[in-house]
């Protein structure tokens, strides 16, 4: 997750002498983030569906502008909940559009939908838990290497172009290998956290 503000080396000591992730050091709302939920499990159906929502709206955007906007995003999205979004028609799309507490962009807007009803189709046919299922049948397990540096991780990997492709073929669409890759890492089936940083973990 090369998130805006990164630099090519290691950990950064905080003001408060802890190790982090070096992407982290420009905001505070990042530093709660980063030592409270990115690289943590996530597991649900409505939980997963959220944080590919979100990295889909972040695309070509700071993630810093949708973390501050997730409140609203959850309440302008029914809590990410897939059925209920799958619900979403044509006056909803107009709805989102003026509301400006969200970002505003149509063809992101209509993907969330859309992909919301390709996810309850997924659960219809393979039962509650499968999106959860699939996400996480990308883990990289326990015996990866923690990369040493931001120039050690990459925008994307076999497992999340994999990932992105077989999405794909069930309907979802804004949901390249970048962005599933950026959302494996926030949910943390894969772990970026770099080595040193207090958030990673043993």
């Amino acid at each position: 997750m090369a998130r805006e503000g990164a630099v090519g080396g290691g950990v950064v000591l905080g003001l408060d002498g802890i190790a982090r992730c070096p992407w982290c050091s420009g905001s505070t709302d990042y530093v709660t983030y980063h030592d409270e939920e990115w690289g943590r499990p996530v597991r649900g159906d409505a939980a997963i569906f959220e944080r590919i929502c979100l990295e889909t709206f972040q695309s070509g955007l700071s993630w810093l502008t949708v973390l501050r906007k997730r409140p609203l995003f959850r309440l302008a999205f029914a809590d990410f909940d897939p059925r209920a979004v799958a619900e979403f028609h044509s006056s909803d799309v107009d709805r989102l559009m003026e509301d400006a507490g969200i970002v505003r962009n149509r063809k992101k807007i209509e993907a969330t939908i859309g992909n919301a009803r390709a996810v309850v189709n997924l659960l219809d046919v393979a039962g509650e838990g499968a999106l959860d299922a699939l996400f996480w049948s990308y883990g990289s397990g326990s015996g990866v290497q923690r990369p040493a540096s931001m120039r050690d991780i990459a925008a994307a990997t076999e497992g999340s172009r994999a990932m992105s492709a077989q999405l794909q073929g069930i309907g979802l669409r804004w949901i390249g290998p970048t962005t599933m890759y950026a959302a494996m890492q926030a949910c943390g089936v894969v772990n970026d956290h770099l080595i040193g940083c207090a958030a990673g973990g043993e």
